[in-house]
């Protein structure tokens, strides 16, 4: 049994109607705190012709609860080669995971360059200036029979703190989400997935050690012992799944809030192409001896597109979670509402 529930509030952030590098919506974002201990968005903003861009906003509190945000600007544009391809171009869907033992956030995003959706990694200190340390490079392993590097990749997300690695060496684990499939080019050709592994997307696990990353950030680029975690399993992800936000520590392991999807998903990037896609959101312990295995999961979603927000824009029918933040002793998860808007919902626990 998963001992918690997701209880939505509303709408947090919507398209500046006046902003046209919004035109397309506002959605997907990650959280952190500034020096100054402000929680602030890190959304997805999305220009005409699906160009994403990763701004950054002030969350507005009141007696507790989020009630809307102050724009801070753009904080990622993609401006490098592996950010732009021939027809598109984008940084999306930031995830952010705050090292506390560095003091460092850590941003994983999806680069869409020249080979369709990348994973790259950023790193900050105060959330508003980033470097980049580059597209993320997967160690080339016997055991699968493929080159991770040649898939698109997406929903990548680092655990706040090392976990034990396969070997038991303290690491630095990154969940992510490697396709089997060719959808980025419009076309859908099936891609030769992993021997023995489930051709649907699911999720993933791979490790850098704690004593790399200490060295040198850039290692985080660097990952390798990777491991499939999940795959579809109940009705609501029977197409695929994708992690969340980063997992959070919770007396029965690591939490993590995930999306699975049922329907057939539109191909390519032209967000107007037909879908018959649901997209929910739903939960996951891992454990916290073994974050590759999964201790247990929820059966039916957490949250799944029911308000009119969550049901029409960009593209109908999806409830997507990508933050989780505390704001005292409460915590809320932050997702987008059919790819067009931010809701928040709160995340409470339901048994002692």
């Amino acid at each position: 049994m998963i001992p918690y529930r997701l209880t939505r509030l509303g709408i947090l952030m919507a398209p500046d109607p006046k902003d046209p590098l919004e035109a397309e919506g506002v959605l997907n974002p990650a959280t952190g705190h500034t020096p100054d201990g402000r929680l602030h968005l890190l959304p997805r903003v999305v220009a005409a012709g699906n160009v994403s861009r990763v701004g950054l906003a002030e969350v507005v509190v009141e007696d507790g609860v989020p009630v809307g945000v102050d724009r801070r600007g753009l904080v990622l544009e993609p401006d490098l080669s592996w950010e732009r391809g021939v027809n598109h171009g984008g940084v999306e869907d930031p995830r952010v995971t705050y090292l506390d033992r560095l003091g460092v956030h850590v941003m994983t995003y999806v680069a869409f360059g020249p080979l369709g959706p990348r994973i790259a990694v950023a790193v900050s200190r105060d959330l508003r200036s980033w470097q980049r340390l580059g597209p993320v490079l997967f160690g080339h392993e016997a055991e699968w029979g493929v080159d991770f590097n040649l898939y698109p990749n997406k929903d990548a997300l680092f655990f706040p703190e090392p976990v034990p690695g396969p070997d038991g060496e303290p690491c630095y684990a990154m969940l992510h989400r490697p396709m089997w499939h060719a959808d980025w080019l419009g076309v859908g050709d099936a891609l030769v997935p992993p021997a023995g592994i489930d051709e649907r997307p699911g999720i993933w696990i791979s490790y850098v050690t704690e004593a790399a990353v200490d060295g040198d950030l850039r290692a985080l680029t660097v990952l390798r012992s990777h491991r499939c975690v999940a795959v579809g399993e109940f009705t609501f992800e029977s197409t695929k799944i994708g992690g969340g936000p980063p997992p959070i520590r919770v007396p029965e392991g690591w939490l993590l809030i995930h999306h699975g999807v049922t329907g057939d998903v539109a191909s390519g990037f032209d967000p107007t192409a037909p879908s018959s896609a649901v997209y929910c959101a739903g939960a996951m312990l891992l454990d916290p001896d073994d974050p590759a295995k999964v201790l247990d999961r929820t059966a039916e979603p957490l949250l799944q597109p029911q308000t009119a927000a969550e049901q029409v824009g960009t593209v109908a029918n999806v409830v997507f979670p990508t933050a989780i933040a505390a704001i005292g002793p409460r915590q809320f998860v932050f997702y987008g509402m059919a790819d067009a808007r931010i809701g928040v919902a709160e995340l409470e626990r339901t048994v002692a």
